[in-house]
């Protein structure tokens, strides 16, 4: 099994990347494959709404300037995701939030692979606006039916300068149990399988109220 952590911070080694880091360390210990991508210091542009992913259905996105569609086949084959965000401006840093509404909408039209994975969102905060962003994170993971693993708390680390989240005893602890309870829930997921198949998906409805 892997597990596959987005870093959307510009810091490659920040308090985001030891957030993600510690809850891989956990995942590691139990035998789970673990990796970070760094996309938080690229250029990524936003969905532009073409619909071409769900026209072609070919799991790619139709903008071919920056690396995303580098990423999906990784993102794809993983049993776990974790999205990892700094705050900017009490929400979701910029780069994520373009990468993420692109990676799952591509899911989303081509038969929602992201579906029944195991996932998981970590923030990394100064001081205000980690439980509105965390929250933001979970959108995506609520709406596209995947399991969320969840910790003792909500998974937020302190720290304003590179380094200062290891300070944060409470935040590290959160982490280290999130990794855990993911774990245990890819190998409950793997182990249950044969004798619990999930449900069959269903087609969704849309009710636009303005027509």
């Amino acid at each position: 099994m892997k597990v596959i952590a987005i870093n959307g911070s510009p810091r490659e080694k920040g308090n985001t990347w030891f957030a993600l880091n510690t809850v891989g360390e956990a995942l590691i210990k139990e035998g789970i494959n673990f990796e970070i991508i760094h996309i938080g210091n690229q250029a990524i542009r936003g969905c532009i709404a073409c619909k071409k992913c769900k026209e072609n259905k070919d799991n790619t996105c139709s903008i071919r300037t920056d690396k995303l569609n580098d990423y999906l086949p990784v993102i794809r084959e993983a049993d776990g995701i974790v999205l990892g965000s700094p705050v900017f401006y009490s929400g979701i840093a910029g780069t994520m939030k373009c990468f993420l509404d692109r990676l799952f909408y591509v899911s989303g039209s081509n038969g929602n692979w992201m579906r029944h994975k195991v996932g998981a969102s970590v923030v990394a905060v100064r001081r205000s606006g980690g439980s509105a962003t965390w929250s933001s994170l979970n959108y995506f993971l609520t709406l596209y039916e995947m399991t969320i693993a969840t910790s003792n708390y909500w998974n937020i680390i302190h720290g304003a300068q590179e380094g200062e989240a290891e300070q944060d005893t409470e935040g590290v602890q959160i982490m280290q149990v999130l990794g855990a309870n993911m774990a245990w829930l890819l190998k409950s997921r793997q182990n249950n399988l044969a004798t619990a198949p999930p449900p069959l998906p269903n087609g969704k409805l849309f009710l636009n109220f303005v027509r």
